[in-house]
């Protein structure tokens, strides 16, 4: 009897042993299983770390345009001036994230010389000067304006009257700008050659001071000089005459420039031609000439006279003149007369030195 009992507590003990081992494996698998369980459950809290890529369009966001400085070179006259000074008081250039400093010159190739220097970023130019931009030191980005006439002072105490007296005269002009185009035309229309005269080659300030002393008869002269001229010598006429050409002014880089800050020259244009669009209106010429003579420190009603010395460019006239080819017109007429006169030896593809793709661009409604 009692090895019966023994037998049946044994056989309980065994039966409770394999009841426990099973309970452990069952609890076993479930631990091994959390940290899958874990992972998955980590996983999907973890989820929401990849909504940025969600977000991407808040953070595709146009940057803000970087402010570019820029050195500009211009002339003291209203036809330097008149568009950048109104561009700059409205607004305009801060618009583009550009910041302009004015730096006065006096003339073309002076500022073509200190940009070629690193000194100068962009500049304004005359006439003239253009004919170093056809001969490959300057590019053109945007015109300014245009005229058709050009103007020749002379004393009339030293016996000249008209252009035919202009035979055997002391003559003064500044080589290389506007002024030598404006002293050529007036030869052709007289029908003499710089053979005929006493020419002088000097730059304007000292133009000035040399018809002031009569030590010169008659020069060739631009906005403020031909002024001052004017105003101190009583015995001064000022004669205008047809060049049968077109005489334009233009803002200009260096090539290398243009290459390398397309960009900026857009919208440096883009600027420039909004305050094109305001001040070539004639009801705007006294605001601009108030700008012009606050900046030159000079007197406002004296500079009123210069608005009439070109016909101003609005971008409007840029933008159809473009398109109806007048513009491209205009640029080459201007380069045969250069050819004409010597200054370029053979015709040269607009393309080479005028960006009217930049032109449009800025134009771009």
């Amino acid at each position: 009897m009692k090895k019966f009992f023994a037998l049946l507590l044994t056989a309980a003990m065994t039966f409770s042993l394999v009841a426990c081992g099973g309970s452990s494996n069952d609890n076993a698998a479930d631990t091994s299983a959390a940290p899958a369980a874990e992972e998955s459950a980590n996983e999907e809290a973890e989820a929401p770390a990849e909504e940025p890529a969600a977000e991407e369009p808040a953070a595709a966001e146009e940057a803000p345009v970087e402010t570019v400085k820029l050195n500009v070179a211009y002339m003291p006259n209203y036809a330097s001036l008149w568009s950048v000074l109104t561009a700059m008081d409205q607004g305009f250039f801060e618009e583009e994230g550009l910041e302009v400093t004015l730096w006065e010159f006096a003339d073309g190739p002076s500022e073509i010389a200190a940009m070629e220097g690193g000194s100068i970023d962009l500049a304004y130019i005359g006439h003239g000067a253009h004919r170093l931009c056809i001969n490959g030191q300057a590019t053109i980005f945007a015109p300014s304006s245009v005229h058709s006439t050009d103007r020749i002072i002379m004393l009339t105490s030293h016996g000249l009257e008209s252009l035919d007296d202009l035979a055997g005269k002391k003559v003064a002009y500044n080589g290389g700008s506007s002024s030598e185009t404006a002293l050529n035309g007036a030869l052709a229309a007289a029908g003499i050659t710089m053979d005929d005269i006493e020419a002088y080659e000097m730059d304007a300030t000292n133009m000035v001071a040399a018809m002031n002393s009569g030590s010169v008869d008659a020069c060739t002269a631009w906005n403020p000089y031909s002024n001052q001229i004017l105003e101190n010598n009583e015995d001064a006429v000022e004669l205008e005459f047809s060049t049968n050409a077109v005489n334009l002014s233009s803002w200009i880089c260096l090539p290398s420039y243009a290459e390398q800050n397309r960009d900026v020259l857009v919208r440096f244009s883009r600027a420039l031609y909004k305050g094109m669009q305001y001040s070539s209106q004639q009801e705007n010429w006294d605001y601009a000439v108030g700008l012009y003579a606050t900046q030159c420190a000079k007197d406002k009603e004296a500079c009123l006279v210069e608005t009439g010395d070109a016909t101003w460019f609005s971008a409007d006239d840029v933008r159809t003149g473009i398109a109806d080819g007048t513009m491209q017109e205009y640029y080459t007429k201007q380069q045969q007369m250069f050819i004409d006169s010597g200054d370029v030896e053979e015709e040269v593809p607009l393309e080479n030195y005028v960006l009217f793709d930049v032109m449009e661009e800025a134009l771009a409604e």
